[in-house]
């Protein structure tokens, strides 16, 4: 079967998470037909997974304007822009109808294979521009189909590709054996079953950004439940605890993110769990009854615990993509030229700087890696950049590079100094009490989450040191992030 020309070609576009979604919703509004393949049975398949999950964005903060302006007709609004949704919510709410606005264009249970150029592989350089891409799907019920396409969007996040607990990136010796025993998600302790795997039980979370804030400050509010009494988190850290440590508190531009490192300061402050620090995990062994031992590369052991939550990042799946020509950086496996604008180990205080699909485009011209997988292992993806990413991109595709170079966005910084990559550094943890960092937080009582958004006259003046966090005392776990650490990330989520 020969090609069709290029030009008569749809974009295809990777995943039907949030920024999927958006991509298809923009390239409609440029005017270019656009085809989205979905792994999952439903649009934010991904999304879904967290369900239980509270973003700490609100809907004013994760609804596409492109996506918004076609729902319209349909007789869709949008949720109140100040509340708070679920990762439910908005899979139900607002992706799901997306979805079903975009009709036909729109395929799940196709998951992408593998990605090339019309009979060319990675090596060949002749008339290579030219010749359209080839994806290759295999359906869920079980037939494989290669389709063409005029460009590629790959928009499938980072959810299905969880780090794991190992300290050198590496599974730890005998973490796979433990998988019983092992979750990389944040548990779900409305669900029953769920909830009576981890009630009265001692369970490890490892890691540090705002999904093992959640889990934390979950496993605290079971333990105070009439049901969960003996529940108890051991918080492994692979750093000491610092100033910036349980994040930005009342200097995170989003209020709910900083009071979600708040709640498991909590959790530690009121006893419900232990935090040891300096801790990178080099095995996990089976005690005699059960329970798992974790051990350190520093030779220390940890007492057994009957659960582990590893929640120590993301990363993408590249193995689709092999046969495609991509500049990757070498630390984030983020595009080249993005990677130095979130570099962990460059930048603090979570500031984004704006980009678009200059920063995002690669060797092999028409192939962009959008929402999560584009900022490969870094964190703190929010939605509002996925958004921004695929209207410049669609406007770059349709020729308008005016309106694609046009970036503007500004993010809500985090409150935090000093990048995850730099704890490690001698002078961290002088660096890290000093100036830019703040004292200790103070209790407060909170009645209702504070509204999202500081104004600019509420940041710090230098844009990121600010006066001493407060400690919200949450009668419930505190809301989570639509970042992508959780998928995302805000996404998470994915975004």
């Amino acid at each position: 079967m020969n090609a069709p020309a290029t030009t008569e070609l749809p974009v295809v576009v990777i995943g039907a998470g949030p920024a999927g979604l958006a991509a298809a919703a923009h390239l409609i509004d440029q005017g270019i037909e656009s085809l989205v393949l979905e792994a999952g049975p439903t649009a934010g398949a991904a999304v879904r997974e967290w369900s239980h999950v509270r973003l700490f964005s609100t809907w004013g903060e994760v609804v596409d304007p492109a996506a918004e302006k076609l729902l319209a007709p349909t007789g869709w609004t949008r949720p109140d822009p100040a509340t708070y949704p679920s990762g439910g919510d908005w899979a139900d709410l607002y992706l799901q109808p997306l979805a079903e606005t975009l009709g036909e264009r729109v395929r799940t249970g196709a998951q992408v294979t593998g990605v090339s150029r019309t009979g060319r592989d990675r090596i060949v350089d002749a008339d290579r521009d030219a010749q359209p891409f080839v994806v290759h799907v295999a359906h869920a019920d079980g037939r494989e189909e290669r389709l063409f396409a005029r460009a590629v969007i790959d928009a499938s996040g980072t959810w299905a590709t969880p780090s794991p607990a190992g300290g050198s990136g590496l599974p730890a010796l005998g973490e796979k054996a433990a998988a019983d025993r092992i979750t990389y998600r944040v548990p779900d302790l409305k669900d029953r079953a769920v909830r009576a795997r981890y009630a009265g039980k001692r369970t490890a979370v490892i890691g540090s950004g705002a999904s093992a804030f959640t889990a934390l400050a979950y496993l605290a509010d079971l333990a105070k439940s009439d049901d969960g009494a003996g529940t108890k988190g051991v918080w492994i850290l692979r750093r000491g605890i610092s100033g910036s440590t349980f994040g930005g508190g009342t200097a995170d531009q989003l209020p709910a993110r900083g009071a979600l490192g708040l709640a498991a300061k909590a959790a530690v402050d009121e006893g419900h769990a232990d935090a040891v620090t300096g801790f990178r995990t080099e095995a996990i062994e089976r005690a005699d009854d059960g329970c798992l031992v974790l051990v350190g590369e520093d030779g220390r052991r940890l007492d057994p615990v009957d659960e582990v939550i590893v929640l120590t990042g993301f990363r993408p799946d590249l193995s689709f993509l092999d046969e495609l020509r991509l500049g990757l950086d070498e630390r984030l496996q983020a595009p080249v030229e993005l990677a130095p604008l979130i570099d962990p180990n460059q930048h603090s205080c979570g500031t984004a700087y704006p980009h678009g699909h200059r920063e995002l485009s690669h060797p092999e011209q028409g192939v962009y890696l959008v929402g999560m997988k584009s900022y490969g292992r870094a964190p703190t993806f929010l939605a509002l950049t996925g958004y921004e990413q695929v209207r410049s991109v669609a406007a770059a595709m349709a020729g308008d590079l005016q309106s694609a170079d046009r970036v503007e966005l500004t993010l809500p910084e985090t409150g935090v100094c000093g990048g995850a990559g730099l704890f490690d550094t001698p002078d961290a943890a002088e660096a890290d009490s000093g100036g830019c960092c703040a004292p200790a937080p103070q209790l407060v009582q909170l009645g209702a989450p504070a509204p999202v958004g500081a104004s600019a006259e509420q940041a710090p003046a230098d844009g990121c040191c600010a006066p001493a966090p407060q400690l919200v005392q949450l009668g419930a776990p505190a809301p989570v992030g639509a970042s992508a650490e959780q998928a995302p990330a805000d996404g998470c989520c994915g975004s």
